[in-house]
């Protein structure tokens, strides 16, 4: 497996004491798949995501990645945030580049295949434009790209679209959700949006209201082999949509 999650749990101290974020959170990823964690706001969703990233330290269980116990942030991992955070007075070329040379990795080999992706994903001409010259749709494809360039077998997705309106927000995650599979990357998203979810994944995992616990797990079996706006005018889709939205304790 190449992430196995194992009766994870976190507790931290806040300002008016401990709060509980996880209880014993178990599920496991094969590589290749795509999943997607749907949950209550502030459930511990991203707090999840950074514990797999090895950003948040657990307080009981364990998590593996690739067989090997998360201990801090691991190259095999790369995190893509809410917000594209790109430099804006860097160019693109540069900000993608940035993860390398934070890893002190900026060889001629790994230039090379970052010049392949922005070709490969219709960036090459907006190599040398500043961010503020891009679309949200095209910031977010660059920010994927700078993810990628540094190789990592696990995509870490915490709501990347969120800043997006509806349309561009549709286009995007199909156009990332493509470059994914074809890059052969295993991938977690965490999203408030189930449609989303559905339309992305191989499995959805229901978590409920903090403390979290899985609630459920959803195979999405029925919608495989289409493409994430295939999905959404699929007969089963709307099947799928009902379970989760029923599990979810948003009305609570």
């Amino acid at each position: 497996m190449m992430i196995d999650v194992r009766d994870a749990a976190l507790t931290y101290q806040s300002l008016n004491g401990e709060v509980e974020a996880l209880r014993r959170i178990s599920f496991d990823m094969a590589e290749g798949e795509f999943c997607s964690i749907v949950g209550p706001s502030g459930c511990g969703k991203s707090t999840l995501l950074g514990a797999i990233a090895g950003l948040e330290p657990l307080t009981g269980g364990t998590i593996l990645v690739d067989g090997q116990e998360v201990r801090g942030p691991s190259e095999k991992i790369g995190l893509m945030p809410q917000r594209d955070q790109l430099f804006e007075w860097k160019d693109i070329w540069n900000n993608v580049l940035l993860g390398l040379k934070v890893r002190g990795q900026d060889t001629a080999e790994n230039r090379n295949y970052v010049r392949e992706l922005l070709e490969r994903y219709g960036l090459a001409e907006f190599a040398r434009k500043k961010p503020s010259q891009l679309s949200g749709g095209m910031r977010q494809r660059c920010a994927l790209i700078r993810t990628l360039a540094t190789r990592p077998r696990i995509l870490l997705l915490d709501e990347p679209f969120s800043a997006l309106d509806y349309q561009p927000r549709l286009a995007v995650s199909a156009d990332i959700h493509h470059i994914l599979r074809r890059e052969h990357k295993t991938a977690l998203l965490v999203t408030h949006d189930i449609s989303e979810a559905i339309s992305m994944s191989h499995r959805v995992i229901v978590l409920s209201r903090r403390p979290a616990v899985v609630k459920s797990i959803h195979t999405i079996d029925e919608l495989e082999g289409l493409t994430p706006l295939e999905r959404r005018d699929a007969p089963a889709f709307r099947k799928y949509f009902n379970a989760i939205w029923k599990e979810l304790d948003i009305h609570a």
